[in-house]
């Protein structure tokens, strides 16, 4: 057979894997999903346009409008800028790595598909289960931060927060027992909402920046400069060393800037009926969500707030709420402090959204994997609306870890499950570029040509062994700050051992 000849049946074959993508919108959005055996069990309603928003909003949350705060102090303005840059870039590795094998080999079971196919079964089975531990814990935990945030409003503080979690835990509830199209329609506002808010708060910012404040105050870089530089110098008291302090500082912002990103890979998935065209257009939004709203966002926070302000500091002690959003802070210092209600509003409306589509996926995670064989039977059920409800009555228990924080050694406790997130989303990474590395290495081995595939990543083969190295190391490094100084054995120290160490291994 000629070159030409292999090359015409190469493409014919990628042609026809291309025609093997889900035809219905929404499966792609459940990562892990069920096989076709069950497919007629599951409604799926969603709509090209609640699709596209909720890709678009979907990883957009308080990891950069509040977490961002922390990683300031930390890192600096400059080194702020520079971790989430890096993340960022991390983030589009896995990107392109997840949309090459996408758009060659639509799945209906998502990341652990690819595992499973490319690596080993046994790694598809990890990656499932990690993925559904993942929102089972950040469910409770973004419940806790909605009740935290409506008691930032003075009637809010009159009653207990565990009524509000009780009743933000029947909402999300009832919302995902209504099924798909209740889902959509409502996460399609949400996200609307979100996207506007973020926009706002840049160009306020901005605003700021350039002097149109009460103050007439034109900032420039001026944060930049003083007190202490652009790099911010963290445990430097312990340390003794500025250097060192820097480095730390800046390493810092890595932890804060990987648990921001970590959703970003759902847009891999959620791509609609025709891959081939659709991957490309993803993986652009995705770039541009990353340089706009995640580096711009910082960008412009480093600008408008000193990172050494006795303000911010007590900011980011408040964990959640309009308190702790470094735009409130740089708000007051301007004398604009009104902003700081609607900026509370739109948190609300971030960690409501991000506990409702928790729920929703962790659920539908749960059903595949029962589907699979991977997890109980009874999890298979499934009512006349298309609702896996014995799976959402197991997830929506799981709620109940958010009581944990009415009393106070309950929140410390709470405090180390919500610290494995970003270990869980960092291992679903890490199997993701595992996986694409494997996918092209078997993509030689069968004397195919990347070339010739429906989407071709950039930066490949070496992008996924730089992402794969970068995520590893961040994440084992993740607790450094909880060893300095090392004060002999201890709980914390065995817990962040345990979740660096421990967990990846099981």
């Amino acid at each position: 057979m000629s070159d030409d000849e292999k090359k015409i049946v190469n493409e014919k074959v990628l042609e026809d894997q291309s025609r093997t993508s889900s035809e219905k919108i929404d499966d792609e959005l459940d990562p892990n999903l069920h096989d076709p055996v069950a497919e007629e069990s599951l409604h799926r309603g969603l709509k090209a346009r609640q699709i596209s928003m909720i890709a678009l909003g979907g990883a957009v949350g308080t990891g950069l409008i509040i977490g961002s705060g922390t990683a300031l102090r930390r890192g600096g303005p400059l080194g702020l800028l520079l971790g989430y840059s890096f993340v960022g870039f991390v983030c589009y590795l896995v990107m392109v790595s997840l949309g090459e094998m996408a758009a060659f080999l639509p799945h209906k079971k998502g990341f652990a598909g690819y595992a499973t196919r490319f690596v080993d079964p046994a790694l598809g089975f990890a990656l499932g289960w990690n993925y559904l531990l993942k929102y089972l814990i950040v469910t409770p935990n973004n419940i806790n931060a909605a009740g935290v945030v409506v008691q930032y409003w003075e009637g809010g503080r009159n009653v207990h927060i565990a009524v509000f979690m009780v009743v933000f835990i029947v909402f999300i509830f009832v919302i995902n027992l209504l099924g798909v199209r209740v889902f959509g329609e409502l996460e399609f506002w949400f996200s609307s909402i979100k996207i506007v808010a973020l926009i706002g708060l840049l160009l306020f910012g901005i605003i700021i920046d350039l002097g149109g404040n009460p103050e007439k105050d034109r900032i420039g870089f001026r944060y930049w400069r003083e007190p202490n530089g652009p790099m911010g110098k963290y445990l430097l008291e312990q340390v003794q060393d500025t250097s060192v302090s820097i480095f730390l500082g800046f390493w810092a912002t890595l932890t804060n800037a990987l648990f921001a990103y970590m959703g970003t890979e759902l847009i891999g998935v959620t791509v609609g009926e025709n891959p081939r065209r659709n991957i490309p257009i993803a993986i652009r939004r995705t770039f541009f969500r990353i340089l706009v709203f995640y580096v711009g966002g910082v960008f412009v926070i480093g600008l408008i707030v000193p990172s050494t302000d006795p303000t911010l500091f007590v900011a980011t002690q408040s964990k959640t709420g309009a308190a702790a959003s470094p735009f409130v802070v740089a708000a007051t210092l301007v004398g604009v402090e009104t902003l700081s209600h609607v900026i509370n509003g739109a948190i609300l409306i971030f960690v409501m959204s991000a506990a409702n589509s928790d729920l929703y996926i962790g659920s539908r995670t749960l059903y595949g994997l029962a589907i699979e064989g991977k997890a109980p039977a009874i999890f298979k059920k499934v009512n006349r609306m298309g609702v896996p409800w014995t799976a959402l009555i197991f997830c929506t228990a799981w709620c109940g870890l958010v009581f944990l924080n009415v009393a106070s050694t309950g929140a410390r406790v709470f405090g180390w499950f919500v610290n494995l997130v970003s270990t869980f989303g960092a291992l679903t990474w890490m199997c993701i570029l595992y996986s694409h590395i494997q996918f092209m290495k078997g993509l030689k081995s069968q004397g195919m040509s990347r070339d010739n595939l429906p989407y071709k990543a950039p930066f490949q083969p070496w992008g996924a062994w730089f992402a794969l190295a970068s995520t590893t190391i961040i994440t084992i490094f993740k607790g450094f700050d909880t060893f300095i100084p090392f004060s002999g054995p201890n709980i914390a120290n065995f817990v962040t051992y345990v979740d660096t160490f421990g967990l990846p291994c099981v």
